[in-house]
């Protein structure tokens, strides 16, 4: 089974702190709150509506009635009471309710349903419409397990065997069709709830499989397994955060590979010096004439040089990693040390047969600085100038000035630095050409001390045609430079 089947059985990790049960927990929470609400709402206003328009019906009905009641009065009072009793019997809405005369006790004495009356009938709303100064009546509530609506309106010509008249209807219907609206709702808040967690899983899934690939991956690479990486299949957040994932395994992949040739490469420049140095010395110790003695301390003396060299760059480096590298300014000329830097590699130049071409400015550039870390620059640059140039090249190094900068310019007629290396050349550890000695550390190591006086270090490169580095410094306060340099200040130099 492959890495990618394993993660998606682990897809749904729904423990207690997994983001699966806390999306799950937080979304259906709110959404099934919101669903409720809907709900109560629902049912509140739908009851109000269809019972509010129960209630008006019924009352209309009642006005009515007793407008009619009210006009046979006056048209019929000799045989009001038969009319009355005809008006209830015949009814023409006895299939929606029931209509009942109640007399002046409080006594059903005629209903529109034909039964003979009950005289304990509940009737809290003939209370009501005896105390209220309509008339009226209303009563909605639950009477032998249904729920129904009453209203009594005392008529305006009351008689000795009718003092108001009684509406009684069932709410049955009213209440079915409240819950088949309310059946609807809560099937419509089922679907809108499994919708929401169907979407809910498919968005965990493209988030979690993701995140469980970049930690199963992230471990793999704490392991030292740096081939592996993570498939970007989109183009939103995740899919930028495994596309930086996988920019930094390959930045650690590159790291390593650099790393492993770095060691590789200063165990070989350290194994050369070491190997000269041993080898000479043990000629020496078998014995040797004045002309071996010279040559051979000569080569000694050399490769204890380049070793001395090399370990001072480790350690500036190591320095710098760790933030305690640190500089020790003064004012000072820049092209003096640029000129005793240079003085140190002049024979050095005419025996590979390289020309230095140098015009000696006749002002002073005065920086704050350290002497020795920038001279250490102008050594390092010189020094790799001479080793990529070969017989018959030349160097040529330019100082300029301006308004608040000194510029260096050393440019080389050397084998040039590939397109594709020369982005990496100031990094640690890279070295563009692996044929000539080296840590690959001192360019990084003289841009960061360039850094660190506040300048800018640029290389510009062409296969086949040669280097320029140029260093860029600011100058420092005009009240602390001299604006050329003096006879005697040449003179000495």
């Amino acid at each position: 089974m492959d890495t990618n089947k394993k993660i998606s059985k682990q897809r749904f990790n729904l423990g207690s702190r997994s983001i699966a049960m806390r999306w799950m927990v937080n979304t259906l929470s709110v959404v099934g709150i919101l669903l409720i609400i809907v709900n109560i709402a629902i049912y509140y206003f739908t009851r109000q509506f269809y019972y509010g328009s129960a209630e008006s019906y019924v009352i209309s009905e009642a006005n009515a009635a007793e407008m009619v009641l009210t006009r046979l009065y006056e048209d019929l009072s000799s045989s009001y009471s038969s009319e009355v009793r005809r008006i209830i019997e015949n009814f023409d809405k006895k299939d929606q309710m029931e209509l009942m005369s109640v007399n002046r006790d409080g006594q059903v004495t005629l209903s529109s349903s034909g039964f003979s009356p009950d005289k304990t009938y509940y009737m809290p709303d003939y209370e009501t419409a005896l105390g209220s100064e309509d008339g009226l009546g209303v009563f909605m509530g639950r009477v032998s397990s249904e729920n129904i609506l009453a209203v009594t309106i005392i008529i305006a010509r009351p008689s000795s065997s009718i003092s108001a008249l009684r509406f009684v209807c069932s709410l049955e219907l009213v209440d079915n069709q409240i819950s088949t609206i309310m059946a609807v709702s809560l099937s419509i808040s089922a679907f809108v709830l499994l919708v929401v967690i169907l979407m809910g899983v498919y968005f965990v899934k493209s988030i979690c499989v993701p995140l469980s690939q970049i930690s199963s991956t992230a471990k793999r690479l704490a392991t030292g397994n740096f081939s592996e990486r993570i498939p970007v299949t989109s183009k939103d957040e995740i899919g930028q955060l495994s596309s930086a994932f996988n920019d930094m395994a390959n930045e650690l992949e590159n790291s390593e590979q650099i790393k492993n040739d770095f060691i590789s490469s200063v165990s070989h420049e350290l194994r050369t010096p070491l190997t000269a140095i041993k080898g000479w010395s043990e000629t020496l110790e078998s014995g040797y004439d004045p002309e071996t003695f010279s040559k051979g301390m000569k080569v000694i003396s050399g490769e204890t040089r380049r070793l001395e060299r090399m370990v001072e760059e480790l350690l500036d480096f190591s320095r710098i990693q760790s933030g305690h590298f640190s500089l020790i300014s003064t004012t000072l000329d820049v092209i003096a040390e640029l000129e005793d830097a240079l003085l140190i590699y002049n024979d050095k130049a005419k025996k590979q047969n390289i020309s230095i071409s140098y015009n000696e400015p006749e002002f002073m550039c005065a920086v704050v600085g350290d002497k020795n870390r920038l001279r250490q620059v102008f050594i390092n640059i010189i020094d790799n100038a001479l080793k990529y140039t070969e017989a018959g090249g030349s160097i040529e190094i330019i100082a300029e000035k301006t308004e608040s900068s000194v510029i260096i310019s050393i440019a080389d007629t050397g084998v040039g630095i590939a397109p594709q290396d020369l982005p990496k050349v100031k990094q640690k550890f890279y070295k563009a050409n692996s044929t000539k000695h080296g840590s690959g550390i001192g360019l990084a190591v003289a841009d960061e001390i360039i850094s660190m006086h506040g300048g800018l270090l640029e290389v510009e490169s062409e296969p086949g045609v040669g280097t320029t580095v140029t260093i860029t410094l600011p100058l420092a306060p005009k009240k602390e430079k001299s604006e050329e340099r003096s006879p005697e200040r040449l003179q000495d130099e």
